[in-house]
């Protein structure tokens, strides 16, 4: 790791651009840009380290650990920038070495064309040579890499042996005059020259010398032991090639002048009669001429070559970082490939060879690289590189400080020398930076981020890595949910926090998709599975994490509880009591209509009822939705095709939902054929109709509000249907109309019933007594004793006293199911304010008998509705 690391930051910035750079900004100003530099890389292995000592680190090399310790979101987006940046680096360090060998065919007058399309022609070539290599296996690029390693080792030998051995007329003629006192006072301050001379134009070209330090971490998948390698190997890396850096920036700067004409003539002793201004004067060169005219062609200020710099250090410089950016490349291109976040790029994923080599990659990164060796200058491609390398430090640095914020139990580097809040500075002066070198470049990067990340966020791929968003998430959910425990609730703030009793939620998709269709992104919903004790082994078979699968498929932001219970009051009476967590707490109970009331078993109709008697104990709102269709679907879900249900297009193959959903044990489950329900489609502008028979706090108001918002109903109009008397109906409509206006409940008309007392007609009236006549006791047929006796075995049945005592009530539920009928035929959907029952008021039949007769046969969706007096609405703004 250490060798590899400082290859790549003895890139070709080194060699080529760190003289010019060094009289540009002067001796301070560049070890300021070297610290700085180093600072930012300093604080990025220290992160890095912690990460991959966090696990074990297999290959993907940064992209991995940013995508384990952050999550998809942000290791998506990063991995394909970064891997991008690593193909753009391959082209820079490429695009130095054609430089010096055009220079080479310049000085020997063998140009191929023009200096600008030599560097082209040698780039392509020199890159194709190194695609070679890299396709050859890890084992050609490891010996071709130790070679340039020693070759540099000479290099820098020669550098300093080079610095001390007096120079030649010639050398000096180029501005070397070895170790100087006034030369090195000279180039200590800086002299900005031409439209890239400026601080941060100067730091942007040099920090690509800094990338380097990510190139253990890219073939982490090749290493024995990468837990101790990455953080030794990185940090040793970076303290020995910030000597270098240090030392050849202030060596060079105090052995060659910054203006040079080259021209041997130009000694004092030639030209004593002319003007002499510079350090070549006092080493006895006039070089004034070329210095005011901006001519001279040699000097720190104008030659990227001094007379120092070796050839063999150039080109082992270049090559082995273009080489080592080739291979980081595909490596981490491939691991994220094969993590299936974004579509298109499978091709990529696959390996070749026992070393798994990616070889697609490497024809892929080649043909990237290529495309910017076209552009053919360094100073171009150097500031674009900067600016996603330091995109990466930023998240490298941001996914230590979340990871450690979020106190998980789960991070335990071994690697204990970091810090949080040094890896969050890292990361904000890693995003200051970008904006400071290239803020158009920066603005791109960061655009590109996050487009990325909000298509992963859309896409939500199938993947569980615990990253350290996930401890964040419950750490905020936590925080914020013990805030609440201390708010005092308020009118205003008021939401229909759902508990659904919907069994398994795959059975009664449309009860799921109503209540869905007004909480989501609104308020709680729960899906409550009771689980009787006679189907308690179906319990292993109801795979929670492939319910909540379904849903989270289906779009609905519900959570699934299953529990045991003797029947469906108890275990409904126990989910209304224990289920929630602070204020998030359902307040109001949804079922579906009990459609086979007549022939189910009296016990479960008493649990029934009972369950909503429950509800209203406990302070719930209850709610009834009733289709003539029903509502459970479990004994058609393998039908292809039902007249309410119709069965979604299936968009992807078994196979690959095996793919999508890992989990065995509810593999079954999800791939299910989705129903599609009504609720799903949109209503267009058919009406809501509101039958509000009695005043319970506004919860029957609020609900067909809450769904005019979302799109599938938002051209729906309300209407709202009230009782009144002939004689003032104007006035009380008036009234009425006035009231929702100061809700601010943009309701489309107010209709009066006058005639809801009115005798219902005859055939009406027989269906509700044949449908009650199974439960009726008949008293006349039994003594008195016998009545009551009946009637404590049976509390279901009705008597006679009972019946003609409610005759007037249940005559206005028949009425009322008159007018329904007749002014909604077209609804939408059909709201109606649900009797309140009331205990030893009546049998649970009759009450049954009552909310059946309320909803029969109506030709769409049926709600019963009920607040429990808590008022939900106002018009004051406090």
């Amino acid at each position: 790791v250490q060798i590899r690391c400082m290859l790549n930051i003895w890139g070709v910035i080194l060699f080529l651009r760190l003289p010019w750079i060094t009289s540009q900004a002067g001796i301070l100003l560049t070890w300021l840009i070297i610290l700085m530099s180093v600072i930012v890389t300093s604080i990025t292995a220290l992160s890095i380290s912690a990460i991959s000592t966090n696990g074990k680190v297999i290959s993907g090399g940064t992209y991995f650990m940013i995508s384990r310790t952050l999550g998809p979101e942000i290791g998506g987006p990063i991995g394909l920038v970064f891997s991008f940046a690593n193909a753009l680096a391959c082209a820079m360090n490429t695009v130095g070495f054609a430089e010096t060998v055009r220079d080479l065919l310049v000085e020997y007058d063998s140009v191929m064309v023009d200096p600008l399309n030599d560097v082209r022609i040698i780039g392509v070539i020199t890159i194709t040579g190194l695609l070679g290599i890299s396709l050859a296996g890890m084992e050609w690029e490891g010996k071709t890499q130790v070679f340039f390693f020693f070759a540099l080792m000479v290099a820098f030998t020669n550098y300093l042996v080079g610095t001390v051995i007096p120079p030649t007329e010639t050398k000096q003629a180029m501005g070397f005059f070895s170790y100087k006192t006034d030369i090195f006072v000279d180039n200590l301050l800086p002299d900005w020259r031409g439209e890239e001379g400026s601080f941060f134009q100067m730091f942007a070209i040099f920090f690509p010398s800094a990338i380097g330090i990510l190139s253990g971490a890219n073939i982490s998948g090749d290493l024995k032991d990468p837990e101790t390698a990455i953080p030794k190997g990185t940090l040793m890396a970076i303290f020995w090639t910030t000597l270098s850096y240090l030392g050849i920036s202030a060596s060079v700067a105090s052995c060659v002048v910054r203006d040079a004409s080259g021209n041997i003539n130009d000694t004092l002793s030639g030209n004593l009669t002319g003007f002499c201004e510079g350090m070549g004067c006092i080493n006895r060169w006039n070089f004034t001429a070329c210095k005011l005219s901006r001519t001279c062609p040699f000097g720190l200020a104008n030659s990227y070559q001094v007379p120092l710099s070796l050839w063999s250090g150039i080109f082992s410089a270049s090559l082995s970082s273009a080489l080592a950016f080739l291979v980081s490349a595909p490596k981490i291109f491939q691991c994220l490939c094969r993590d299936n976040i974004y579509p298109l790029i499978g091709f990529f994923a696959k390996g070749y060879g026992k070393n798994d080599e990616p070889i697609r990659g490497y024809i892929l990164t080649f043909i990237i690289a290529v495309a910017f060796i076209l552009i053919a200058q360094l100073n171009v491609i150097a500031p674009i590189i900067s600016n996603f390398f330091l995109c990466s430090y930023a998240l490298i640095n941001f996914s230590c400080f979340h990871a450690s914020i979020t106190n998980s139990p789960g991070w335990r580097p071994s690697f204990r020398y970091y810090n949080r809040w040094v890896a969050l500075f890292g990361a904000v002066i890693s995003v200051v930076l970008m904006f400071l070198l290239t803020w158009w470049a920066a603005l791109l990067t960061t655009s590109i981020i996050f487009f990325l990340l909000g298509y992963v966020a859309y896409k939500k791929p199938k993947v569980n890595w615990g990253s350290s968003m996930q401890a964040g998430t419950y750490n905020m959910a936590l925080s914020y949910s013990v805030s609440l425990i201390g708010v005092e609730d308020h009118v205003k703030n008021f939401r229909p926090q759902c508990l659904v009793l919907t069994g398994p939620p795959n059975h009664r998709p449309a009860l799921v998709d109503f209540v869905g269709s007004f909480t989501k992104n609104v308020s709680l919903m729960i899906c409550g599975d009771i689980i009787m004790n006679d189907d308690k082994s179906a319990l292993p078979r109801r795979s929670t994490s492939g319910l909540v699968k379904w849903l989270n498929k289906r779009r609905v932001r519900a959570f699934y509880t299953p529990f045991a219970g003797d029947n469906l009051r108890s275990g409904a009476r126990n989910l209304m009591q224990a289920t929630g967590l602070g204020k998030l707490k359902p307040n109001t109970l949804f079922m579906g209509f009990k459609a086979n009331w007549q022939e189910a078993a009296p016990q479960s109709l008493e649990d029934y009822i009972g369950t909503i008697y429950d509800a209203f104990d406990f302070n719930y709102g209850v709610c009834l939705l009733r289709m003539n269709e029903g509502l459970d679907i479990s004994d058609e879900m393998q039908s292809l095709e039902n007249p309410v249900f119709e069965p979604e297009e299936k968009h992807e193959s078994q196979q690959n939902d095996k793919d999508k959903y890992s989990d065995d044990a509810s593999l079954d489950m999800v791939e299910e054929k989705q129903t599609n329900t009504v609720f799903q489609r949109k209503q267009g502008k058919r009406s809501i109709d509101v039958y509000w028979i009695s005043d319970d706090g506004g919860l029957t108001l609020l609900i067909p509000y809450l769904l005019t918002r979302r799109k599938r109903w938002h051209q729906s109009k309300v209407r709202v249907f009230i009782v009144g008397d002939k004689e003032s109906m104007e006035e009380e409509r008036k009234e009425m109309l006035s009231l929702l206006s100061k809700f601010r409940l943009d309701f489309h008309d107010v209709i009066m019933m006058t005639d809801s007392e009115r005798t219902p007609q005859p055939k009406n009236r027989k269906r509700f007594e044949d449908s009650v006549a199974p439960f009726r006791l008949n008293d006349i047929m039994h003594e008195e004793v016998a009545v009551q006796e009946l009637k404590k075995e049976c509390p279901w049945k009705i008597s006679d006293r009972e019946m003609d005592t409610l005759r007037q009530k249940s005559e206005r539920m028949v009425r009322l199911n008159e007018i329904i009928r007749q002014n909604s035929r077209d609804a939408a959907l059909v709201l109606v304010s649900m009797p309140v029952p009331k205990k030893d008021a009546g049998p649970s039949s009759l009450y049954m008998a009552w909310l059946d007769t309320l909803t029969f046969n109506l030709q769409c969706p049926a709600l019963l509705i009920r607040g429990n007096q808590q008022n939900v609405l106002t018009f004051y703004c406090q």
